[in-house]
């Protein structure tokens, strides 16, 4: 089982998701499954600002890559390849997980290699395979647009550097929340904001064990986890040392940050090595190798279901 094995109600007897009325937040005990928190409130020069230098090309060598190129917006916060390209067309060697609710990881990137927003911002700048740049190249690029040097006297009071740009791109991504999915909705008790097989799938996604890992309010990102911990993990995804490159331990190897499941239904392919290409694949995968199960089709259904219920909005559009 996992961590909850459902609600528990005021008599002691535990709630099934999938037949009774959603709890009261007022009256809701701790659960696996949280809604997501409010966006922060941020000072609105540095967020504009970030938001001009996640788009900004000039933040690698050649001018072609921006951190938008890899984590689109427009498609659910990552690019939709198996791993994304570099200056040059360079591969990189992970797939690129999206940047919508990054804030709520622990630590970043597939390995926990970056243990901030902040940290995480300055890897793809100086990564050979991504932007392949440097700070004195990318600060000579900016101080040459008159819009960057005001915007970075009224986001911070003088001349861009390092900190400041790696600042202003974490406090745009802090902003990156995407609120109000069905899920959301139905753990502030909202009637009808799951559908009867959304909330069976959160039954059987709950009994299965899955919240074990995908948890909290990111539904995932707030732990490492073995890929293959009840059998060996698929294709590429077991060459890859995972965590152990970093740590250097052997009982590393394999290890990976969970990753978030919101927004889950538009990031196609899946995993590091994006071995999966479609949800289906996944639920089966996981169910294989983490718990040990092979599910039947109902199962399986029923747990995609929930996991599109996990698409939320962003600037009160829904993320298609």
């Amino acid at each position: 089982m996992g961590l909850c094995t459902g609600w528990i109600l005021s008599d002691g007897v535990p709630e099934d998701p999938a037949l009774a009325p959603p709890v009261p937040p007022s009256t809701r005990p701790f659960q696996a499954l949280q809604p997501l928190p409010p966006a922060p409130a941020l000072p609105a020069a540095k967020v504009a600002l970030g938001e001009r230098l996640f788009n900004e090309v000039r933040l690698s060598s050649d001018n072609s890559v921006a951190c938008a190129s890899c984590h689109d917006l427009a498609h659910g916060g990552a690019d939709r390849r198996p791993v994304s390209l570099g200056v040059g067309g360079r591969s990189g060697s992970r797939n690129a997980p999206s940047v919508f609710n990054a804030s709520l990881n622990f630590v970043q990137f597939w390995d926990g290699r970056a243990a901030s927003l902040r940290e995480q911002a300055g890897g793809p700048v100086h990564n050979p395979v991504e932007m392949a740049s440097s700070w004195p190249e990318v600060l000579a690029k900016l101080a040459d647009d008159d819009r960057y040097v005001q915007a970075f006297r009224a986001a911070y009071g003088g001349p861009a550097s390092a900190e400041h740009i790696v600042d202003a791109l974490a406090s745009f991504e802090q902003t990156l929340l995407t609120p109000d999915s069905p899920l959301d909705r139905h753990l502030r008790g909202e009637p009808g904001a799951l559908s009867a097989p959304q909330r069976a799938g959160m039954q059987r996604f709950i009994e299965l064990g899955c919240a074990s890992c995908h948890q909290g309010a990111g539904i995932g990102g707030n732990m490492f986890q073995r890929f293959g911990v009840m059998e060996a993990a698929p294709g590429s995804a077991a060459a890859d040392p995972g965590r152990q490159a970093i740590t250097g331990r052997e009982a590393d190897r394999g290890v990976f940050k969970v990753p978030s499941l919101r927004n889950v239904a538009l990031t196609a392919p899946y995993f590091h090595d994006a071995s999966a290409a479609t949800l289906d694949e996944a639920v089966r995968t996981m169910a294989r190798v983490q718990l040990g199960r092979e599910l039947d089709a109902q199962d399986v259904a029923l747990l995609v279901a929930f996991l599109q219920s996990l698409t939320g909005q962003w600037q009160g559009r829904p993320l298609q």
